[in-house]
């Protein structure tokens, strides 16, 4: 797995040993998604179609990404949506006109395995925004490394449950 940060833009890579239809339905469909990234998800594969992840079960209006959208949709190849970040950071990111963007792109290495690249984009070179890019560049490393358990092993770690 490898993590890199530039330009106010996190981006994440890891390759899976799953191949691709597999990989990319775990992202695209709302049952699949729910088994690594978020226990609740609207996912409507199609542009324009709704990509919201409620990260506390039966919690409509906290950790959620409600709203957000599929900007671009490439069968098998990009996944492309808008994003809010989680609560602590909803002041500075989660203004429906100004929510960062999330590219994922896929790509068959072999048969059986897939690398999946994460590029984040929209935050702002303000002092503001420090803990929430910091916070991110953690988050997508769990996300991918969730992913990969989930497709390998069948067991994924859901991302930002709440402590208990």
């Amino acid at each position: 797995m490898k993590t890199t940060s530039n330009e106010k833009a996190v981006t994440n890579e890891v390759t899976i040993n799953a191949p691709l239809n597999l990989v990319w339905y775990a992202w695209t469909i709302s049952e699949r998604v729910s088994e690594w990234f978020a226990s609740e998800t609207v996912v409507i594969a199609k542009e324009g179609g709704a990509y919201e992840l409620y990260f506390v079960p039966g919690n409509k209006t906290g950790m959620n990404t409600k709203g957000c959208k599929i900007i671009k949709l490439v069968d098998e190849k990009e996944l492309v949506f808008t994003w809010k970040g989680p609560d602590q950071f909803k002041d500075i990111m989660n203004n429906e006109n100004e929510l960062t963007i999330v590219n994922v792109s896929f790509e068959s290495v072999n048969e059986n395995s897939t690398k999946v690249c994460i590029h984040h984009t929209g935050f702002k070179d303000d002092e503001s925004w420090t803990d929430a890019f910091q916070w991110h560049q953690m988050a997508w490393s769990g996300v991918l490394s969730s992913l990969k358990s989930v497709l390998e092993k069948g067991e994924g770690n859901l991302c930002c449950q709440p402590v208990k």
